[in-house]
């Protein structure tokens, strides 16, 4: 499994969001800090509009600023409302397994591990604690 672009720009621009949560920020600074295009940084802005993860000011001093505190969101919530399931293959997506094979798959309690442990990971570190991670950076502007 891979994280796309879309993914590891969509946590990228969160934490530039959380390291100034009383003041809007524009896609513009964000792409230009990251090196991001803007036009890319919009489409993603718009999922993570639409999920109610982050609100947009108008105006001259507007931008985007999270909805919420940075503790509330996880990696998991971010990266599955872009990137969609986080699963490895396709029949672990719903509560339950609709492959017709499921019952006499041998390889399947491999895929259920790593679905596991990825999802052990990315729901127990919250974008609070990549900011805290990313003030310790020398280059607190680069991601």
């Amino acid at each position: 499994m891979k994280i796309s672009t879309k993914g590891r720009y969509a946590l990228r621009m969160m934490i530039e969001f959380g390291m100034n949560p009383d003041q809007c920020t524009k896609i513009s600074q964000v792409a230009a800090r990251q090196g991001i295009s803007d036009k890319y940084l919009e489409q993603i802005v718009t999922l993570l509009h639409r999920a109610g993860y982050v609100r947009s000011i108008r105006g001259a001093q507007g931008g985007y600023m999270l909805t919420k505190a940075p503790e509330e969101y996880t990696v998991g919530m971010i990266l599955r409302q872009t990137e969609g399931s986080l699963s490895p293959v396709s029949c672990l997506d719903e509560k339950v397994n609709p492959c017709e094979r499921a019952g006499c798959c041998s390889t399947l309690t491999v895929w259920q591990k790593i679905k596991d442990a990825v999802d052990d990971v990315v729901d127990h570190v919250t974008l609070a604690d990549l900011i805290e991670e990313q003030k310790h950076m020398p280059d607190k502007n680069l991601l």
